[in-house]
């Protein structure tokens, strides 16, 4: 029970940490459904671990019904897990979330298809994935690493990364400062990210002016013979 408490002090102090708006543990305690969400996912997950599935599953859609965050009692969720707002996150049978980690309302934790077995991701310690991102497939998403906002993960992000588009592809890699163990650092910010489909756009612009200066040239060239 004082495990379990300790464990409930450290995801209200999370709160308290990455959300502004939060005031007290109080208000927390009493009006964040990602406290009331993680509560009844312990609930359940220890239900589930002892072969009472069907209990756990109902007290894990009661609380997909009143926080509308729905996390499947097999999942395994690390320390001070943070969901921001929360409604409409999902996240999966064999879902596996390290510390630290913060996922903001919307985004999806889930598989590709009905194979048996590992079929959700694996989330590193102190990850952002951001609203409206799906994290799709039995792969890791390294420490560190940051899933932008309506970005598709289909295949493994390593660590300190930042991954955005559809699909998701990394266009940060290692350009982190370090973070410390006892309070990590976590950024987020989920509108500063690089824009991989307007870079292609630039460097397609200034090669079709490239071609345009050397046609002119050439007609110039051709207008003086």
């Amino acid at each position: 029970m004082l495990k379990l408490l300790r464990a409930l002090n450290e995801d209200i102090e999370a709160v308290l940490d990455r959300d502004p708006a939060a005031k007290s543990k109080l208000e927390v305690l009493l009006c964040y459904p990602c406290i009331h969400s993680i509560i009844s996912h312990r609930i359940a997950h220890a239900l589930y671990n002892r072969g009472f599935v069907v209990l756990a599953r109902f007290i894990s859609q009661m609380a997909r019904f009143f926080t509308g965050i729905e996390i499947h009692p097999g999942a395994k969720i690390g320390k001070r897990l943070f969901i921001d707002h929360g409604m409409g996150v999902v996240i999966g049978e064999t879902t596996e979330i390290g510390d630290d980690v913060t996922i903001y309302q919307g985004a999806t934790l889930g598989g590709t298809g009905k194979e048996k077995g590992k079929r959700h991701p694996t989330i590193g310690n102190n990850v952002v994935i951001s609203s409206g991102a799906k994290v799709l497939g039995p792969f890791k998403v390294g420490d560190n690493s940051k899933i932008g906002s309506g970005s598709v993960v289909l295949k493994e992000v390593p660590p300190n990364c930042t991954v955005v588009g559809v699909p998701g592809r990394i266009v940060v890699k290692d350009n982190v400062k370090i973070r410390s163990i006892s309070k990590p650092d976590i950024d987020l910010d989920q509108v500063h990210l690089p824009d991989p489909i307007m870079q292609e756009l630039e460097c397609l612009r200034k090669r079709i002016a490239h071609l345009e200066k050397m046609l002119e040239e050439g007609e110039k060239r051709n207008e003086a013979i």
